[in-house]
C-alpha cells in the first residue's frame, strides 16, 4: 500500500516508522527539511520536501495515486483541509490528527472533512493512564473485544505469589490465560514448564471480571483503589486525566506554572480536586502539597528529562509509585533502571491506532507489549472463507510465533483450548512476534 504521511515531527516520525516495517510504500514530506532529513537517515522510506500550497501537494508524482494520507502536522485545521482535499484526488483512505474537537462534535468533522480516523494523541495517554490507574497492581491494562476481553501486565517482583513457580505449578482463575513473558529482551510465549522469574513483565488474559480478581495478588499495598494522585503538567493530557480521574472519584492536585492552563480545567473540578499555580520542581511545594501521600505522581510536560527527574524526586520523596510519559524511545532503558514504574509515549499510542488501520483484512486494534516493537497483541475478526474458519486450532497449524489467547463470539468471551472450532464473525486476540504479523495476518483473512 502506497501511504502518505504529511507532517515529519514527533508523530509523523513514529507513525512512517511503524508503517515502514510492515512494507509499505510509504512517503513522508514536511515543509521543514531538518525534519526530513532525520527521517531519511534513520527510516526506509521516501521523504518529499514541499514548501507550496497544500492543494498542489496533490499534484505531485510522489504523492498521486497514493492508498492513504495521514495528516499529522501540528495544525488540526491543516490536517482537516488535507484530509478533505485528499479524498477529492482520489485517495480513499484518510487520518488526520485532530487535538482540540469536543467528543460530541468528533462525528461532525470526520463527516464534513473526509476523514476516516482521527487521532488525538493527547486524549490517548490520558485514557491509558486512566485505566492502569484503575488497575493499580498493573503496569499496563489493555481492552478488547468492546471492554469483553482484558490484557493485563504486571511486574513479578520478590514478594509475589508466582515467584519461581513454572506455570504447571499456578492454577490460574477459569477465564485466565498466561500469555507472555518478557524477560530482558527476550519474548517468552510460555507453556507448563516456564517459570515466572524475578523482574520478568508478565502478561495475563481473559475476561476482565477474572483478571480483576486475579490482579489482587499482584497488589503490593492494602488500599483496593487509588485515592490520591499528583500530576505535574497541564497540557491538554493533563487536563483530560485529570477530568477523568475526578469523575473517578480520585482526589487530584494538578501543577502547573502557566495559569492560564490552570483555568481551563479548573472550573470542572469537583472540591475533592484542585489546580496548583507553581512550579513542580519546587521539593518545597512538592513536600506542602504532600506528595508522599499520593498514590501516583504523573509527570506529564513536553520534556523527557525533566519527566524523568519529577519521577526521581517523587522516589525520593517515598511517593508510592510514578507515570511519565515520554518522547524519546532511547529513555526507555534509564527511566527503568531509575525505578519508574510505568513510562507511556503518546506518539507510540497513536501510531498503533494508523496501523491497526493500515492492516485491514478484519484487523480492529493493535497494541504493541514492548517498546523495541517486537511484540504486540492483535485483534482481528475472522473473515469468511479465512484458512482458520471451521478448524480446531490444532488443524490449523498457526505459526508458532502466535497465540491464540482469547476470543468472542456472540458477546460472549471464551479462553480457547486446542480443539476450540474459530468461526466467520469471531473476534480473536492474538499474542504474537511483530515480524511474523503479516504471516499470522493472511490465516484470519
Amino acid at each position: 500500500m502506497k501511504i502518505v504521511v504529511v507532517g515529519a515531527g514527533k508523530l509523523g516520525y513514529s507513525v512512517a516508522e511503524i508503517l515502514s516495517q510492515e512494507d509499505h510504500d510509504v512517503v513522508v514530506t514536511d515543509h521543514v527539511q531538518n525534519q526530513l532529513v532525520a527521517v531519511e537517515n534513520t527510516l526506509d522510506v521516501l521523504t518529499l520536501f514541499h514548501n507550496g500550497g497544500i492543494s498542489s501537494l496533490f499534484l505531485n508524482p510522489d504523492v498521486m495515486n497514493a492508498d492513504m494520507l495521514i495528516a499529522a502536522t501540528g495544525t488540526d485545521e491543516v490536517n482537516m483541509a488535507l484530509s478533505s482535499l485528499a479524498k477529492a484526488h482520489g485517495i480513499t483512505r484518510t487520518v488526520a490528527r485532530i487535538r482540540d474537537v469536543a467528543d460530541g462534535e468528533k462525528d461532525r468533522v470526520m463527516e464534513t472533512f473526509k476523514i476516516d480516523l482521527v487521532l488525538n494523541p493527547e486524549l490517548l495517554i490520558a485514557t491509558e493512564i486512566h485505566r492502569i490507574l484503575m488497575a493499580p497492581a498493573a503496569l499496563n491494562v489493555e481492552d478488547f473485544a468492546h471492554g469483553k476481553v482484558r490484557l493485563f501486565e504486571v511486574k513479578i517482583k520478590k514478594k509475589s505469589k508466582v515467584l519461581g513457580k513454572t506455570l504447571k505449578e499456578i492454577t490460574l482463575p477459569e477465564g485466565v490465560l498466561a500469555a507472555m513473558i518478557f524477560r530482558g529482551q527476550r519474548m517468552i510465549i510460555p507453556h507448563g514448564d516456564d517459570s515466572f522469574q524475578l523482574n520478568d513483565d508478565a502478561y495475563f488474559i481473559g475476561i476482565p471480571e477474572q483478571i480483576e480478581k486475579f490482579s489482587e495478588n499482584f497488589r503490593e499495598r492494602k488500599s483496593k483503589k487509588i485515592e490520591k494522585v499528583m500530576i505535574i503538567g497541564a497540557g491538554r493530557s493533563g487536563r483530560r486525566l485529570t477530568r477523568m480521574l475526578d469523575t473517578s472519584g480520585v482526589k487530584v492536585k494538578l501543577v502547573d506554572i502557566d495559569e492560564e492552563r490552570l483555568r481551563l480545567v479548573a472550573g470542572d473540578l469537583s472540591n475533592n480536586s484542585m489546580a496548583i499555580l507553581g512550579d513542580g520542581t519546587d521539593i518545597d511545594l512538592l513536600i506542602e502539597e504532600e506528595v508522599a501521600s499520593a498514590d501516583f505522581l504523573i509527570a506529564l510536560t513536553e520534556d523527557d528529562k525533566l519527566n524523568l527527574m519529577l519521577a526521581l524526586l517523587a522516589k525520593h520523596l517515598r511517593t508510592a509509585q510514578t507515570v511519565v510519559r515520554f518522547y524519546r524511545t532511547d529513555y526507555i532503558s534509564i527511566m527503568e533502571k531509575a525505578g519508574v514504574d510505568v513510562a507511556l509515549s503518546a506518539r507510540h499510542l497513536a501510531a498503533t491506532e494508523v496501523l491497526a488501520f493500515a492492516r485491514q483484512g478484519g484487523v480492529r486494534k493493535v497494541s504493541y507489549l514492548d517498546e523495541g516493537l517486537k511484540a504486540e497483541a492483535v485483534e482481528v475478526v475472522v473473515q469468511n472463507g479465512a484458512k482458520v474458519a471451521g478448524k480446531t486450532l490444532m488443524e490449523a497449524k498457526l505459526p508458532r510465533e502466535c497465540l491464540v489467547s482469547a476470543y468472542v463470539r456472540e458477546g460472549v468471551a471464551k479462553i480457547p483450548r486446542g480443539n476450540t472450532v474459530l468461526e466467520a464473525g469471531d473476534r480473536v486476540i492474538l499474542i504474537l512476534e511483530s515480524s511474523a504479523a503479516k504471516k499470522v495476518m493472511e490465516f484470519f483473512r
